[in-house]
């Protein structure tokens, strides 16, 4: 029996990936720990709950830029798709139609996106930056459109002022077992994801893709359906963004999700998901989106300002895609053994 638990840890440490996640995680104790002296109120169970609710937002679009990146792909729209769900159900709203009615239309929103994404990558063979840089403008600009170009007024307004505040607490400010509801909600969706890469054969597809798309079509994987579906990823998880954000203001804004696309890379990179494709897994996109989160909460508190809260960010994505190449290149290793 013991033999048995020994070789399942063993399993699970030598899943490849697993290196960079226990990194990750590492260097995340070591960040925590580090802003905690400096500040203590860095420990208070307050901050950490808000930290947790603010990281969600990250883990999220790291989740779907993670499934993307994996397939050697990447998704520049899902930004303003996070900007698009919130300024579409936003807007329905403030005309009075139903909140469930508006989160269904802005999901079908994302999905359109997301479809036409994978049917553009996957079949027509444009090169991603390309294909998503032209849905990202559509997306910004349906974002824009939806409301005449100006952001809506609060949801309340349309909905009433006890329908708002469901909505609100729904997706930010209720809790549940004293954690706030957009942490249960990125967590659901993240175990969720976590389990469809890992335990399912559309997860070895997504990994197949992105190790070799070529190795990919003789084994019979259709890359086209995979490719979509990766999208579809990124599209939910960029809609749920959108009203985590549309419940925080309590209205729809134009701007809203901007830079998330690259706030998304870096919770990947930065958990060991290489932007090569083929490696990597969502425990590490958890470690990375939790790294960045205490790393711009822990600069917040002791006062740094913005600018230098992007430079160590920027630095820490630099290095560990730096890493992924090393290792990838095997020169780690040459060094290593010599």
């Amino acid at each position: 029996m013991k033999e048995t638990k020994q070789s399942a840890v063993k399993r699970f440490l030598g899943m490849r990936g697993m290196g960079a996640v226990i990194t990750a995680f590492a260097g995340l104790i070591v960040i925590y720990v580090a802003f905690g002296i400096i500040d203590r109120n860095v420990f208070s169970g307050q901050n950490v709950m808000n930290l947790l609710r603010s990281m969600s937002k990250y883990l999220l679009i790291g989740v779907g830029q993670s499934y993307l990146l994996i397939t050697g792909n990447i998704d520049l729209s899902i930004g303003s798709m996070v900007g698009m769900s919130a300024m579409v159900s936003a807007t329905l709203m403030t005309m009075g139609i139903s909140p469930i009615i508006a989160i269904l239309v802005a999901l079908a929103c994302c999905l359109c996106c997301g479809v036409i994404n994978g049917i553009l990558v996957g079949k027509f063979k444009l090169p991603p930056f390309i294909a998503t840089l032209g849905t990202m403008f559509v997306s910004r600009g349906a974002a824009y459109m939806v409301n005449n170009n100006r952001n809506t007024d609060a949801i309340a307004t349309g909905i009433g002022k006890e329908a708002g505040d469901r909505f609100q607490n729904f997706f930010y400010y209720g809790k549940t077992l004293g954690i706030f509801n957009t942490f249960w909600i990125a967590l659901i969706l993240f175990l969720v994801f976590f389990f469809l890469l890992s335990k399912t054969r559309t997860g070895r597809h997504i990994y197949a893709v992105g190790s070799n798309v070529d190795a990919a079509k003789l084994s019979g994987v259709n890359v086209v359906n995979t490719t979509i579906k990766a999208y579809l990823v990124s599209a939910v998880c960029a809609c749920v963004v959108g009203l985590i954000l549309c419940a925080q203001a309590g209205m729809g804004n134009m701007e809203a999700g901007n830079m998330y696309e690259m706030y998304g890379v870096a919770a990947g990179v930065i958990g060991g998901i290489s932007p090569l494709g083929g490696t990597g897994l969502l425990l590490g996109t958890f470690a990375g989106a939790a790294v960045w989160q205490t790393l711009e909460n822990g600069l917040n508190m002791i006062g740094a300002q913005v600018g230098i809260q992007r430079l160590v960010i920027g630095i820490i994505v630099v290095f560990s895609v730096l890493l992924d190449v090393v290792v990838r290149s095997g020169n780690f290793r040459k060094n290593t053994n010599s």
